[in-house]
């Protein structure tokens, strides 16, 4: 119990050190977390100074993950991790507990040219704890120099990727509860927006990661692999194009964006199409350190969402 005590209290005090000023924006991540509204996490950055701001936090991840979710980043100045660790020992005596960090160890970097960097990892991360495993708590860096596994602008991007979120489509119909064989179903998103969404990540006073995605286009599955049973109309846009009066202009009956059903769903499982409609966003990167600007590019982000189409067929009648 002393033991796991004492390290409680080291643990405390390497977050207090790392933890990030506050911040005036109030769209800055304070501790660098941002979730996806859902069950599973973006990031959670642990034991680290990196803060994440903009509106591209709380939507819909497409579940990016980091390569390698542990670093080194800069942590304290000789001066205040000797004073810091000085405070510990006093609290762990004045607790009656032992107290075995060489003090020695941080009082002799005082005087000289660096900085003491400490590991931090991405909780959100599967692999993050056990990355951050394999790295030492604190490391002495000297001026000018960065140390193996030290943070760099690619992973910074990387946490901003990865913490990147856009909305959740929500497919809106009309005819909505129920469309029938050759009538033009149309499709768009409730509510969407057409505007980019960006994260930037920063570690302060080093360097900082941008990453937009800016909505491209929408694609349908109407739910069927067979031609003869459904036709796809693809001029949606960014976020689809919702039925007005008088959009059917020729008079065909088609839909810009949408689905013409040719076969009823009876026969089908539920007795419904699952309507199939997913968002594309274009996803690029931009990176400053030391006044450089970097970029990067990554794949897109497709986000997806079904809806349940149920089709009839008109029955008429003909009298002679």
């Amino acid at each position: 119990m002393r033991a796991i005590a004492v390290t409680s209290l080291l643990a405390g005090a390497l977050l207090a050190v790392c933890a990030p000023p506050a911040a005036a924006d109030p769209d800055v991540g304070a501790h660098g977390e941002a979730f996806q509204k859902g069950n599973t996490a973006g990031v959670k950055l642990t034991n680290s100074k990196i803060g994440l701001s903009g509106n591209g936090l709380g939507g819909k991840s497409d579940g990016y993950r980091m390569p390698r979710p542990c670093w080194y980043e800069p942590n304290s100045s000789a001066d205040d991790m000797r004073g810091l660790q000085a405070q510990q020992k006093k609290q762990a005596v004045e607790a009656g507990l032992d107290y075995d960090v060489d003090l020695d160890r941080f009082g002799e970097k005082i005087g000289d040219k660096g900085q003491w960097w400490g590991a931090a990892y991405d909780a959100g991360n599967p692999d993050g704890a056990s990355c951050a495993a394999g790295l030492e708590p604190l490391i002495w860096v000297p001026e000018g120099t960065a140390p193996a596994g030290g943070i760099t602008l690619e992973q910074l991007m990387q946490i901003a990727r990865a913490a990147l979120t856009v909305p959740e489509p929500k497919i809106k119909l009309s005819p909505d509860a129920k469309s029938y064989v050759n009538l033009g179903t149309w499709v768009w998103l409730d509510g969407a927006e057409a505007a980019p969404r960006s994260v930037t990540a920063t570690l302060p006073g080093v360097m900082t990661a941008t990453v937009t995605a800016t909505p491209d286009h929408l694609e349908i599955d109407p739910g069927t692999k067979e031609d003869d049973r459904a036709q796809v109309f693809k001029d949606c846009g960014t976020t689809g194009k919702p039925y007005v009066k008088g959009a059917d202009k020729d008079g065909k009956g088609e839909p810009e964006c949408g689905v013409i059903y040719r076969h009823s769903s009876v026969d089908l499982p539920g007795k419904v199409y699952t309507l199939t409609v997913t968002s594309v966003w274009t996803v690029v990167g931009n990176g400053n350190q030391g006044g450089e600007a970097v970029p990067f590019a990554y794949d897109p982000i497709q986000v997806a969402a079904t809806r349940d189409v149920p089709v009839g067929e008109v029955q008429s009648i003909v009298k002679e």
